[in-house]
């Protein structure tokens, strides 16, 4: 599917991997992940979580842009299970992508081999659940893509890399968590903070999770993997260099402390300039009543004297994190590949196409919670939405475009729970809209792809305010976080073909609604544009004993 002809293969097997190295072709990294479940108490106390070969959090994926990353999983939970691989692009590729509108979920006591390459995607990423409410038990972990030698990044190479999973932890088992979901209930607030898979105690009796040498640079990638609660984070006496967001190089900004929203990754150089001795890394929650703290811990090699108690302080409001937001921007002039370019690097001069507002409420229906966009509520149907669209029965599973791209009022209020899908034109220019009319922050990802996120503002849209948007050097990426009463302006060429789904990253609201997907077909039915569905790949639904077909022909 995505190789050439195999001249050589020298196989290299690791305790993690087997690394085929192959002549003509791009190096194959063989992954065997085993999903089970265990006990571990993050919190200090016993709770039943997700592990992935035994670890909580999982294994970190370390690899190089165009790697095939091959991974079998196997489920040995007594539930359908599935990964996403939080903004790898898959391109020509919804097959591997992890969601219920595109893949059947992986039996219990079955396994199913995803197959990717992340194309020019020098970055930080993460992988999750996406069934049920799987990603509040684990199951999630670090992915990196390095830079491959001949294309140099905008820094010098650091000593070390090293991951840093935050996130809000619930004591509660992800079963429960779903029966208030189910019954409509809210989930409330998290009970704590985690900060690779452990809350510090801060009593000087933790164990470090990196060790620093003095004068030494690191390369840190700080990714927010929880369920709803936006994070600052930040190191004591040390500043953080910012040098990439989700795929993109920005301008190189010091910062004191970074709001990280769910779902966001950032890439910082920490130099180890301090006096050596032990530092705190702090984790703490954003626009809750009361926040919710934890700390990690950083030990200079050879240095002596604990961490101080008085850890640095949080910012407040989410002004200021609006004002960060404006200060991050694409470094126009760094020599790496960029993420693929949504058509051209001018992008502020590229007509647009279509304009599509999406507007997020909650009401309760029967009773019960639910959340939805433009007037939606999505529900994932049995059979999933890219199978239904591929073996020609789309017809009997939903419908597209059930939503306006400018929604009324009362199409707003008036939700209605069925599968939310967009039919978007092959490589058209568009401008999409978040409106917050809430007084909590929103996160909002899009799969398949990158977009420039041009405005995040205060008020309702209007075209009139285009004119604030950034038109030259807003950071290309795949998540924008939107503020109470505010909306987020987004542009990018819809040039992946798939089935690619629009989220909520607060997966509260995700798994009550939130969401929609983005078909994208090809004009021409060609394998220049989509791969044929894998052999491998599961089926379920209505789609469950029909033969498999092929109706992409080559370019």
């Amino acid at each position: 599917m995505m190789g050439g002809v195999k001249l050589l293969a020298v196989c290299l097997c690791l305790a993690t991997a087997t690394v085929v190295m192959v002549q003509a072709e791009d190096p194959y990294f063989h992954h065997v992940w085993n999903v089970t479940y265990g006990t571990a108490s993050p919190l200090g106390i016993p709770q039943q979580v997700i592990l992935i070969n035994g670890k909580f959090p999982g294994p970190n994926i370390n690899s190089t842009s165009n790697n095939n990353i091959i991974i079998n999983v196997f489920n040995n939970l007594d539930e359908p299970f599935l990964l996403t691989w939080n903004g790898i692009q898959h391109r020509k590729n919804s097959w591997q992508d992890g969601t219920a509108g595109t893949m059947c979920p992986i039996p219990p006591g079955k396994n199913f081999t995803y197959h990717f390459q992340p194309k020019d995607q020098i970055g930080s990423y993460f992988y999750y659940p996406t069934t049920a409410m799987h990603r509040a038990a684990g199951a999630f972990g670090g992915l990196r893509v390095n830079s491959r030698l001949l294309i140099p990044v905008p820094y010098a190479d650091p000593e070390d890399d090293y991951t840093v999973l935050i996130n809000d932890w619930y004591t509660k088992s992800h079963t429960q968590l779903k029966k208030f979901l189910d019954s409509g209930r809210t989930i409330g607030r998290p009970d704590g903070i985690l900060i690779n898979g452990k809350a510090g105690k801060g009593d000087g009796s933790d164990q470090p999770l990196f060790t620093l040498k003095q004068g030494k640079t690191y390369r840190v990638r700080i990714c927010n993997v929880g369920l709803k609660a936006s994070l600052n984070f930040r190191i004591q006496n040390h500043k953080m260099k910012l040098v990439e967001m989700e795929g993109s190089h920005v301008l190189q900004n010091d910062y004191d402390s970074l709001d990280v929203h769910v779902g966001q990754c950032f890439g910082v150089i920490l130099t180890a300039n301090q006096e050596p001795k032990d530092y705190y890394m702090v984790a703490s929650t954003r626009f809750l009543k009361n926040a919710l703290t934890t700390t990690g811990l950083l030990r200079y090699e050879g240095g002596k004297g604990p961490a101080s108690s008085q850890l640095p302080a949080a910012p407040v409001g989410w002004a200021w994190s609006l004002n960060q937001f404006r200060s991050f921007r694409w470094n126009l002039t760094a020599s790496a590949a960029r993420p693929n370019p949504q058509g051209s690097y001018h992008y502020g001069k590229i007509n647009i196409t279509r304009t599509i507002k999406f507007v997020n409420t909650q009401a309760k229906i029967d009773g019960k919670l639910r959340y939805a966009l433009s007037g939606v509520s999505h529900t994932d149907p049995d059979t999933p939405l890219k199978l239904a669209e591929y073996f020609g029965v789309a017809d009997k599973v939903f419908k597209y475009n059930i939503i306006s791209d400018n929604p009324t009022p009362d199409q707003i209020k008036n939700i209605k729970i069925e599968p939310n899908v967009l039919n978007i034109t092959h490589r058209t220019f568009i401008e999409v809209v978040f409106e917050n009319h809430e007084r909590s922050v929103q996160s909002w990802h899009l799969d398949g792809y990158s977009f420039f996120a041009v405005a995040v503002e205060p008020g309702t849209w209007t075209p009139e305010k285009r004119k604030n948007y950034n038109l030259l050097d807003a950071v290309s990426r795949h998540t924008v976080q939107v503020y109470p009463k505010c909306w987020a302006a987004i542009l990018l060429s819809f040039d992946n073909c798939g089935m690619w789904n629009i989220r909520s990253e607060n997966s509260e609201r995700r798994y009550l609604g939130q969401q929609l997907y983005a078909s994208v077909l090809s004009p021409e039915k060609s394998l220049r544009d989509e791969y044929n569905m894998p052999e491998s790949s599961l089926q379920c639904g209505l789609v469950k004993d029909k033969p498999k077909i092929n109706p992409y022909a080559g370019a």
